[in-house]
Formats: C-alpha cells, sequence, structure tokens
C-alpha cells in the first residue's frame, strides 16, 4: 500500500528497540567481557569521558525537542525528498583507531577504519549484535575469517577452505579453515585442513588455490610466511585420496618451493593461482607482485609442482595499480553459457584476468586474450585494464576466487566480504567476516565488453513464501509499502520501467553522474533515483536504498547507474556509511532490473542479470528482526515509474559441524 505519509520525521535515536519485535529463536548474545589481550576494554577515565558525554547529548536532545532533521516535500508539487544521510548519535570522547592488522606482516590491512576520522564506539546492545549474524550466508561458527582458498569440487563434495583465525574475531594465527556441501549452500565444518607448524609458514598459513590432475591427484599451492616473515610459495596434497572429504593434508618436506626471485621485494610475492597445462606439456602458475608501484602477476613453469622456472617477462603489468593479490586467470566461451576448464584455450574464448588491489581493496578485471605462442595476456580495451576499469563487484568485496566446477560444467565465484562496523563490536559478537553466496561467470554475450556474475541457482532451494507486487505505478515523489512475511532474510526480483514521455523530455547535463560522488537516493534528477528501501525501520529513519538512477551525460547519451546508499542505513556512528555503485550497460528494449539477496547484515545487488554488482555491510540499530520493513520508492522530479517486484522469504542454511554418523 502507499504511504499516506512519505515525509516522516527520524525517529528518536535513543528510543529502544520494541522487545516484541524478537522473534524466540533469535539466542542474545551473552553479555561477557573481551578476550584478554585484545585491548577492547576502555580505562576508567575513558569510560567517565563517555559517561559524561552521554549525559551531555541527553541534554541537548531534550532541548532539541521537535526540532530534529526531518524530510522535505515540495507541497505544491507533493514531491518527496528523501532525508540527507543521518546524524548518529555523538558521543563527545574520542578513542585510537583499531590496530593496524596485516600490512606488518606483508598482506593489505585487515582492521576497517573509519575514512572520516576517530569516532567513540556505539553502544552496541547484544540483540542488535545478535541480528548482524546472516542466515544463509558462509561463515566459520564463531572468530575471524577472510580469503576464500583452494574452492573444488572432489568425491562427490564441493570443497572450501579459507583464511582463519581459530583464537579470536580479529586478524591474525591464520590457518585454514575447511567446510564440505553437496550444495554450495548448506555446509559442514571440518576441522582445521593446515595450521602454522613449520618455519616457513609459521607466521601464517595464506592464500593458495587448488588444482586437479588428470591422474587423480590434488595439488594445494599456498603462500607462507616465514619466521623472517618472508613470503614463499608451499606445497601440501591430500593424506588420502580415497577419503572424498580430504580431511588430512601433508606438508611437501621439501616447502618452500618457491621463494622470492631477484627484484621483487621479500613481502610482495603471494597468492598462487589455480595451474593451467601449457601445450609443451607443463604446468604454469602466475603469482601477484609489484615493482615500485606497478602491479604484476609473475609466471612459473613446472612440470611436478616441486621445481619450477620463472618464465622471462611477465602475463602482464599495469602501471600504478601497485601490489596484486590473489590473481586470477581463467578462460570464458564467447558462445557457450558453461564454464571452462581452467586450461581450455583455442577459437571462441577469451580470458579474464583479475587482480585484488592492495592499494584500494578493490578486486578489479579485465577481458582480453591470453597467447599460446608469448605466454602474455592482453586487454581487449586498454582503457578498461585491470586496476583501472571494470571490478567484479562495487562494495565491499575482496580477495576473490573462482574455482571451475566439472560437476555441473560451471565457473563460481568466491568473495570474501569483511565488516565495516568497528573492531570492539566484533569482539563482542565473536566473529567477523561472511562470504559472498557463490556466484556463476560467464561472459556477456549482448554487450562483449564484460562478464555476468548471478548467484549459483542451488539458493533458490532457500525459498519459502513468495508474493508479487505486478505493475505498481509509482509516481515522482512517491514511496510505497511492500507487505511481506521477512523483510531481514529475502530473495528480491524486479523490474521497473520509466514513463516514455518523461525519457523524450529529460534534458542534457553539464555534469557527469557519479554514484560514489552524489548525493545518493536523496539526490533527484528527471529519471531517479528509483528502486527498494530495504531494511527500513517504519519511520525510515534508518533505509538502505539499493536503486537506478538515469541520467543524459555532457555527451547527451542517456547512462544507467546503478547504487546503494549506505548513508542512512544505521544510527550507528562506528560504521562505514558510503554510496557505491557504476554505470550498468542496457540493451535497446531491455527492462530495468535488479535482483536483491537480504541476509541480515549483507544485502548482494544484482543489476541486468548481473552486469554490475554491489555488496553492502550494514548495521541498523532500529531496523533489525520484526521491525525491518520493505519500500518501493521514486524520487525523480518528473516521471512516475512502473514497478513489477516478486519477493520470497529465505530459509536459513544448515551450516554446522561434520559429524562422523552423517551419511554421505
Amino acid at each position: 500500500m502507499a504511504d499516506p505519509n512519505p515525509a516522516r520525521t527520524f525517529a528518536d535515536p535513543e528510543d529502544p528497540i520494541i522487545a516484541a519485535t524478537v522473534p524466540d529463536h533469535y539466542t542474545p548474545l551473552l553479555d561477557v567481557d573481551p578476550p584478554a589481550g585484545e585491548n577492547s576494554r576502555l580505562p576508567l577515565k575513558g569510560f567517565l569521558v563517555i559517561l559524561s558525554g552521554l549525559v551531555l547529548v541527553g541534554l541537548l536532545m531534550a532541548l532539541i525537542g521537535e526540532n530534529g532533521p526531518s524530510v522535505s516535500q515540495d507541497s505544491q508539487q507533493n514531491d518527496l525528498t528523501l532525508n540527507a544521510p543521518a546524524e548518529s548519535t555523538n558521543i563527545s570522547a574520542q578513542f585510537l583507531e583499531p590496530a593496524s592488522r596485516g600490512p606488518s606482516a606483508g598482506v593489505s590491512e585487515k582492521s576497517f577504519r573509519l575514512h572520516s576520522g576517530v569516532r567513540a564506539p556505539f553502544p552496541w546492545s547484544n540483540t542488535m549484535l545478535t541480528w548482524q549474524r546472516t542466515g544463509y550466508h558462509f561463515q566459520p561458527e564463531k572468530n575471524w575469517m577472510n580469503d576464500p582458498n583452494g574452492p573444488m569440487f572432489y568425491g562427490g563434495w564441493y570443497h572450501f577452505f579459507y583464511q582463519y583465525n581459530p583464537d579470536a574475531a580479529v586478524w591474525g594465527n591464520i590457518v585454514w579453515g575447511h567446510a564440505v556441501s553437496k550444495d554450495l549452500i548448506e555446509w559442514l565444518h571440518l576441522p582445521l585442513a593446515m595450521v602454522a607448524d613449520q618455519w616457513y609458514d609459521t607466521n601464517g598459513v595464506w592464500t593458495g588455490s587448488a588444482t586437479l590432475l588428470s591422474d587423480g591427484q590434488v595439488i594445494m599451492l599456498y603462500t607462507g610466511a616465514t619466521n623472517e616473515s618472508v613470503q614463499v610459495q608451499n606445497l601440501a596434497y591430500p593424506a588420502d585420496l580415497s577419503d572424498p572429504l580430504l580431511v588430512d593434508w601433508i606438508k611437501y618436506p621439501g616447502n618452500p618451493v618457491l621463494v622470492p626471485p631477484p627484484g621483487i621485494d621479500d613481502k610482495d610475492f603471494r597468492d598462487p593461482t589455480t595451474a593451467w597445462y601449457w601445450p609443451d606439456g607443463k604446468w604454469r602458475i602466475a603469482i601477484g607482485s609489484k615493482v615500485n608501484k606497478t602491479g604484476i602477476s609473475l609466471v612459473y613453469n613446472t612440470e611436478d609442482f616441486k621445481k619450477y622456472e620463472l618464465i622471462e617477462g611477465v602475463l602482464h603489468a599495469v602501471p600504478g595499480t601497485g601490489m596484486w593479490e590473489c590473481v586470477d586467470l581463467y578462460p570464458v566461451s564467447l558462445k557457450e553459457d558453461n564454464g571452462l576448464d581452467t586450461s581450455f584455450n583455442g577459437p571462441g574464448v577469451k580470458h579474464v584476468l583479475k587482480a585484488s588491489l592492495d592499494d584500494d581493496k578493490n578486486d578489479y578485471y579485465a577481458i582480453g586474450t591470453y597467447s599460446l605462442e608469448s605466454g602474455n595476456w592482453t586487454p581487449d580495451n586498454p582503457n578498461l585494464d585491470v586496476g583501472i576499469g571494470l571490478r567484479y563487484d562495487y562494495g565491499k568485496f575482496y580477495a576473490s576466487k573462482t574455482f571451475y566446477d566439472q560437476n555441473k560444467q560451471r565457473r563460481i565465484l568466491w568473495g570474501w566480504i569483511g565488516e565495516t562496523d568497528g573492531e570492539s563490536a566484533d569482539i563482542k559478537k565473536g566473529w567477523a567476516s561472511v562470504q559472498s553466496i557463490p556466484r556463476t561467470v560467464v561472459f556477456d554475450k549482448k554487450t562483449g565488453t564484460n562478464i555476468l556474475q548471478w548467484p549459483v541457482a542451488e539458493i533458490k532451494s532457500l525459498r519459502k513464501s513468495s508474493k508479487k507486487f505486478d505493475k505498481l505505478e509509482v509516481g515522482p515523489g512517491s514511496v510505497v509499502t511492500l507487505e511481506v512475511e521477512k523483510a531481514t532474510q529475502m530473495d528480491i526480483t524486479a523490474e521497473f520501467e520509466i514513463d516514455k514521455e518523461a525519457l523524450k523530455r529529460i534534458g542534457e547535463s553539464d555534469v557527469e553522474y557519479s554514484c560514489r560522488t552524489s548525493g545518493g537516493s536523496a539526490q533527484r534528477g528527471e529519471l531517479g533515483p528509483f528502486g527498494l528501501l530495504l531494511l527500513a525501520d517504519e519511520g525510515r529513519c534508518e533505509q538502505t536504498p539499493v536503486y537506478f538512477y538515469v541520467a543524459k551525460g555532457t555527451d547527451g547519451q542517456l547512462k544507467t547507474f546503478f547504487c546503494t546508499d549506505e548513508s542512512r542505513s544505521s544510527l550507528a556512528n562506528d560504521v562505514d556509511k558510503r554510496i557505491f555503485g557504476s554505470t550498468v550497460p542496457v540493451i535497446k528494449g531491455e527492462k530495468l532490473s535488479m535482483r536483491i539477496l537480504v541476509d541480515h547484515s549483507i544485502i548482494e545487488s544484482f543489476a541486468q542479470g548481473g552486469r554490475t554488482c554491489i555488496t553492502s555491510r550494514v548495521y541498523p540499530t532500529k531496523a533489525i528482526y520484526g521491525a525491518a520493513q520493505l519500500y518501493v520508492f521514486n524520487n525523480a522530479t518528473s516521471a512516475s515509474i512502473t514497478a513489477s517486484i516478486q519477493t520470497w522469504a529465505m530459509k536459513s542454511a544448515y551450516i554446522r559441524p561434520y559429524s562422523s554418523h552423517q551419511e554421505s
């Protein structure tokens, strides 16, 4: 139904969450002190300063009364202007930023730091923190997780390994966690696959990749941080190939098999790829590195994965992109929708080269040609080269890894979704980070310039009740409530059509639009923004809009943008609240479409079949449990839209420890 009063004031940020909205099956966190040694407890003096600040804030709020910020509305045009970013509750005490974790050891920064400066922690309740844990995304039972490692299909099981700290909810003491699944959705946790117990990996068992050989062998190459913090490459293999769960692993006695070559810094040599077979009968692997500020990928030959030869030159290099982490190279078919084995090459094939940039913590890819003659990869469009062009995801998504699923002939992409809240909150809730829903990757045959990413089909097995909202007419400045069963755990598809007359009337702009630098969903234009308001409370003081914005650029051409606006996602002041997004290609005759997976504190959004993707971490304080609602909105100044939306409530995935009594 349409909201009769779309212009609402902010709710009082001190209002408690109504207890009646919390379902019985949510078990609150226990009130426990953070683990010893984590430096998370405040000194008495700091506590008193905070307490004084809270009292001051309370007095100020009492004085402000009804003069708080509100949504503005043009009474003559009856247009809605969405609120500007919410002013979080300010606490006067200032705290030191969390300790840097990672760079001193030679890897990217793992500790989240607010870009807007140091702020005091928000007073998170256990009810709020308990809600943040996801229902159907992969995550361990507790503690820290980061990069996906060595995914593969073996012995009838999907295997997933990951960077894991078994001791705390912060980065450090990195080992390999291991889980298996029959469907990529429901997982069984197995014992740790590899721990830091040798001189060549005593400072961390870091990222690696799996290669399946034709004779049935499984090769695992991974980066180890030595006792002197030198990055070296190591070989491991299953102790028992007849065990479909691959529980036990053996590290090659001759490790390390590779050390940094001359000219490469000891801490700039990591993350070996899956190997691909070369016509000369040898295998090749790539490893990320840099020379000064030029990101590069080194290539090695090997026959037995024990001895290696450095190939002259590099696979590819891009000046100014800095250190390349988690490099990935794989083929995509130009004609078929199925995936290809990593070693496949020939007519009708392009190769995707991807690098995770240490400098900005984003995953960039480009489409090009991998030459069997030169051994080099060349981008189709130099203006869209690795690190300066397309990204897998324009939100929070890093250190991704693909693998070829020979079981269903598809290529699957995993990505690490880190936290963007305060470290003290992670320690209190006892865990940090999730993995993306696995995505299929194919070449976009319609555009010929990008890939398409889409959640694996198995995710549909979690769908429950469905609701359809067909051809909703949403006028300029309107918000319409969508009555759904469970707004915190959903799968949503939506299509939008813009009034054709409005499309004809749109004028040229003298400014190029950008999601990131715009005013978000509050910035109005002739043709946008319009889309969905996710995880919104009744007063919409908290909301996360995912939307399209259509603009005519300085060149006179229409461009479509796909954005997520986190600026009002939470009243908390110690979480990241940015605006993400990019352009999305739209082919003539296509409707604007999006698919969104909502799972508590993570939102994964896909536009136009997966041409542009955005992943967000959000931490609402009010729009949780039964208080969360879903809306469709149109904040354009002149164009009406027609929206057709279907929603599904989602069951939680069954993710638990493996029992030897379970059947395979």
